[in-house]
């Protein structure tokens, strides 16, 4: 029988054998690790657990929050804030950061996360995840401010999701490759069953909210209108579209198999660059696309060299198969 290797064996050996991973980087990964199972408990229970529909509160985005994402926020907090591996918080459900109280030590790291992704999905069943990114605290002699999280994607130490799906399943990358997780529900442990995730650089499928397409810009449009064109358009292939709505689970796909995930900017709200959120969606799902052979841009420019100006950026995302990630940016490229 195959050793199982556990996520806590995974993270010694990568400290052991690569370097990367200090032990309060480890300590904070298995907390959020453990913090992601109590929230798959909440999402598993569902309606006998009290946990849908609205909390009746709206988030700093002035979107309606539901009780599992308050409750998820809750969650990561308590579970972080006492164990000395972290100096702050923020979380795309709080207006600024959570400092860590003065009562408990103050570590070398900082924790941004999306409590619960794909929150319109939570009453349905259809999967949903939180998703996280690790940033190191910067040296100075004035305690912490919002200022000290705004640093490009790829200084990130850190970065991974959990989706709650038929499977729970972590991923996670330390800057040497990604590795993906899955909870055995019978011992509570996560066992490592895929080290080496890697994006082919072709694929045949998109995923894509197409009900907005006509707010567009020309160059969005234009590749998809070639997508749908098929095998006697110019792209010469058939392709296949899909949509979840939940960022989690539509880029675990293309991790899974490939594809290429966009949220363009809309004309709807002409000032506003995208709707996700760079610090807590793009980034760290640019950091793990990157690690595993992909590609992500914000259809200009690579999302992790980008300067954050301010928490709750948001920001345009194309992200997946290098080739066809290639081909949208070409066009904005191209468009001016």
């Amino acid at each position: 029988m195959t050793k199982r290797v556990s996520l806590t064996q995974y993270l010694v050996e990568q400290q052991r054998e690569h370097g990367l991973i200090p032990a309060q980087l480890r300590l904070l990964i298995e907390v959020v690790a453990r913090a992601c199972k109590r929230i798959a408990i909440a999402v598993n229970k569902g309606a006998l657990g009290d946990v849908l529909g609205s909390a009746g509160t709206d988030n700093v985005q002035g979107e309606v929050q539901k009780k599992l994402d308050v409750i998820s926020n809750e969650v990561l907090i308590e579970a972080n804030e006492w164990g000395g591996h972290l100096a702050a918080m923020a979380s795309e459900e709080m207006d600024s950061i959570h400092v860590v109280p003065n009562r408990y030590p103050q570590g070398e790291y900082m924790l941004l996360f999306d409590p619960l992704d794909g929150s319109s999905n939570i009453d349905v069943n259809v999967s949903i995840g939180t998703i996280f990114s690790v940033l190191r605290k910067v040296t100075n002699t004035r305690g912490i401010s919002e200022e000290d999280f705004l640093q490009p994607g790829k200084q990130q130490a850190a970065a991974g999701y959990c989706v709650y799906g038929p499977q729970t399943t972590l991923v996670l990358t330390v800057g040497s490759g990604v590795a993906m997780f899955t909870l055995d529900r019978e011992t509570g442990s996560w066992v490592l069953t895929d080290d080496e995730l890697r994006i082919p650089e072709d694929t045949k499928e998109f995923a894509i909210n197409m009900s907005n397409m006509r707010h567009w810009a020309p160059p969005m449009r234009q590749y998809i209108d070639e997508c749908l064109a098929g095998k006697t358009g110019p792209r010469g292939k058939d392709f296949n579209m899909r949509w979840v709505a939940s960022m989690v689970a539509d880029v675990h796909r293309i991790l899974t198999r490939g594809g290429v995930f966009m949220y363009p900017w809309d004309q709807r709200e002409p000032d506003k660059p995208g709707k996700l959120r760079l610090m807590y969606e793009a980034n760290p799902m640019a950091f793990l696309v990157e690690q595993a052979g992909g590609m992500a841009t914000n259809a200009k420019e690579r999302i992790l060299d980008l300067q954050p100006t301010r928490l709750h950026e948001r920001v345009s995302v194309v992200l997946g198969s290098k080739n066809e990630v290639e081909r949208v940016t070409a066009y904005h490229r191209d468009a001016g």
